[in-house]
């Protein structure tokens, strides 16, 4: 069996894909889905994975550490941030960076995570100079919790996260993703986990989550090949 720890974003198209192949491959895997930061820290402790997936910045801090394996980074997808209010109510234009910003800076309250998205985010706000201003209404999601069950609660009016986060959570309606030019597009990447005896196997999974085959899938769950 192969163990594998990923963040939320990728958790649906790991599991399609992880089955298709287990299908064909016979061999079983487990993968278990947590907040990245999260993810990150256990594979950074050494815990016994044999692979991981999380945004490509965060696999190349686990490779130079030594708790992944280096040259066994394989890109798998590009997803990009997407925005949600609560299901019913009025929908912002986001059309254009400048009605975006009008949009942000008219919430009562902006949720986003703890991922890579939500720190593009806060860069962009501090780009925009409105960080300051916004900071008493920015509400950050717990490592785990999607930002969409916030605004499916009605504790936040504007919510930022992955679409794959947010495509398939009840009580919200998705309005977009960010335009250009302040769209942010996260690339999420697999590794071998240097804890792992089964490092030949993992990499004919991750080879298979990389190709062509696996686009299909990927973009049923808003996501696109990397």
């Amino acid at each position: 069996m192969l163990k594998l720890i990923s963040s939320m974003a990728t958790r649906q198209v790991l599991a399609e894909l992880a089955a298709a192949w287990q299908k064909s491959s016979g061999v079983e895997v487990n993968i278990e889905s947590v907040g990245g930061v999260d993810a990150a820290k256990r594979v950074q402790a050494g815990e016994a994975f044999d692979g991981v997936v999380l945004a490509s910045d965060a696999i190349d801090k686990l490779i130079a550490s030594g708790q992944a394996v280096a040259g066994s980074r394989v890109d798998l997808v590009r997803s990009s941030v997407a925005i949600a209010v609560k299901a019913g109510t009025p929908r912002p234009d986001i059309s254009t960076e400048a009605a975006l910003r009008s949009a942000i800076e008219a919430a009562p309250t902006i949720g986003y995570s703890t991922g890579p998205s939500g720190t593009a985010l806060v860069k962009l706000f501090e780009k925009w100079g409105i960080l300051e201003a916004l900071k008493p209404r920015i509400v950050q999601a717990p490592p785990g919790v999607p930002v969409g069950t916030l605004v499916a609660r009605g504790e936040v009016a504007l919510g930022f996260q992955q679409l794959s986060e947010l495509m398939h959570l009840e009580g919200i309606d998705v309005i977009g993703t960010m335009p250009e030019p302040v769209s942010i597009t996260t690339i999420f990447s697999a590794a071998t986990c240097a804890a792992s005896s089964q490092g030949g196997t993992f990499a004919q999974l991750a080879a298979f989550m990389a190709s062509a085959q696996a686009a299909d899938v990927k973009r049923s769950q808003g996501m696109d090949p990397a």
